[in-house]
Order: structure tokens, then sequence, then C-alpha cells
């Protein structure tokens, strides 16, 4: 079964290491790159990992006006605290499994080499068209 785990930066919820990640030092940063590269790795060589990406803090939000000139807004976020990361994409025997990988990356270290404990989205990818509505 295959998982989305969204990372989300200094959102609502507090993370454990409640410090910013733009308060990291260089090399708190390296540190918590290199434990999501290291985890990538793994995840890769044991064929679970589907992709991985970190997400740039520039971005806008598009959508279709009907009219051939996309409305275009200043981005990632408009009217939210949550920045979203980045994602990992896993293939995984159960939601188990998802679960403890999801918590694995949530404790990337932050300030002090502490874990981050962040919040991570963690949600099934589906498999194939719902058979009743979504939304009503």
């Amino acid at each position: 079964m295959k998982y989305l785990l969204l990372k989300h930066y200094r959102g609502g919820r507090p993370a454990l290491n409640d410090v910013p990640m733009t308060e990291l030092t260089p090399a708190e940063w390296d540190a918590h790159i290199q434990y999501m590269a290291d985890m990538e790795k793994r995840l890769a060589a044991s064929g679970e990992l589907v992709s991985s990406e970190g997400l740039s803090m520039d971005g806008v939000w598009v959508r279709y006006d009907g009219e051939g000139k996309p409305p275009v807004v200043e981005g990632p976020f408009a009217e939210t605290k949550d920045l979203i990361a980045g994602w990992m994409l896993i293939d995984v025997d159960s939601e188990e499994r998802a679960l403890a990988l999801a918590s694995e990356l949530s404790a990337a270290p932050a300030a002090g080499g502490r874990p981050l404990g962040e919040w991570l989205e963690m949600r099934p990818v589906m498999e194939s068209a719902p058979s009743t509505p979504v939304f009503e």
C-alpha cells in the first residue's frame, strides 16, 4: 500500500523541538538533511521508497479561470501557518509499517541535535476511484 508522508514546518501544532527551522545552525541543518537522506537510502534499498523531495519556500497558487489566463497568487501558502516542506512517498506492506516510518521521519534532528518531533500528515494513496462521492 502506498502512503504519502507530508512534512509540515512550524504549523499550528507544535513540534517537540519547537525551535523554528530558520534558527538552526548550518551544522544542525546539515544533520537534519543527512538524517532524511540516510532514511531515503535505506528505504530505497528495501524497496519501500517510491519518491521523496524537499520543496522550496517559493511558490504560487494557480487555478483554472475558464478564460485562458489563470490567476496566480503569491504563495506557497495563503491563510495557513503550515508550510509543506517536502514529501516522502512510500510503498509498504501495512499501515503499521507506514506509521512506524512516519514516526521515524518525524524524529529528524533539529536544534541541539534533539529530534524535531514534527507532525507529519500521512495519507494513503487512492488505488481506485471512490465508489461514493468524497464530498457532499
